[in-house]
């Protein structure tokens, strides 16, 4: 099994950003709901109910960059339950898994938001990707917001890719593909207080909130939306709920 690096993965979906088609997961047919239509799975005492088309907020195309999920956890297993990100995944047909990014990564990695549902709004970039040992940005790189990672470029540095005489294979030095800046970068205060929190969730409590996955490649016709069960005392996975989606673009 094949896990895409967070940052690389965002870096290349947020250069594409202008041309990716959202998606948004739905239930199969067979797949257990709610009454309003949200996907439910229960092991152990626990249940989960994921809405994989819940979005409301800024940025309001957020499916071009990230997969929200929106899940609510029940717990009545009797244990107290370790809520963590790494504990949830997205299994796509093609075996990739997609894993849930914590909003923190995104501000640490420092991308900025596509925002608004056109593409006026789109962010304006200047640079170029190159795919194989390593990747990186030329001199001149930039988005409107943080910069890419701390450290990455400055005065002096070239990528080896293409070297001190390096222009942007993808519109030029002088692109004329520049927009206004988004209002926030990511993540936006939206997400941030939208997301589902780390911690603990003792026996009889409940807590929801939204997971922002690796963005779901448009060649998945479907994913498996997996949640360990840990034992937040003893560390002991005691089950997994799995509960599976068609992929719409």
């Amino acid at each position: 099994m094949r896990t895409r690096a967070p940052w690389l993965a965002l870096a290349a979906l947020l250069l594409a950003a202008g041309c990716v088609t959202p998606t948004t997961l739905q239930p199969l047919p067979s797949t257990p709901t709610t009454q309003a239509g949200a996907a439910v799975a229960e092991a152990e005492g626990v249940r989960l109910v994921a809405d994989g088309d819940a979005w409301k907020g800024n940025p309001s195309d957020l499916e071009r960059i990230v997969t929200p999920v929106q899940v609510r956890i029940e717990n009545q297993s009797g244990r107290p339950l370790r809520i963590q990100y790494d504990a949830f995944s997205l299994k796509g047909s093609s075996q990739f898994s997609y894993a849930a990014l914590s909003p923190f990564q995104l501000s640490e990695e420092g991308h900025a938001a596509v925002g608004g549902s056109g593409y006026d709004n789109n962010v304006g970039l200047s640079f170029g990707v190159g795919v194989g040992s390593r990747w990186g940005w030329g001199p001149g790189a930039f988005a409107w917001g943080r910069p890419w990672g701390r450290g990455w470029y400055g005065s002096g540095w070239y990528d080896p890719w293409y070297g001190p005489g390096w222009y942007d294979p993808f519109w030029g030095p002088y692109s004329s593909w520049y927009a206004r800046p988004p209002p926030e970068p990511l993540p936006t205060r939206d997400m941030l207080r939208k997301a589902l929190p780390e911690g603990t969730l003792d026996p009889g409590g409940t807590l929801t909130g939204f997971l922002y996955f690796q963005n779901v490649s448009e060649r998945e016709g479907t994913v498996t939306l997996q949640a360990r069960l840990v034992d937040a005392r003893t560390g002991e996975t005691f089950g997994t709920l799995s509960i599976p989606f068609g992929v719409r673009s």
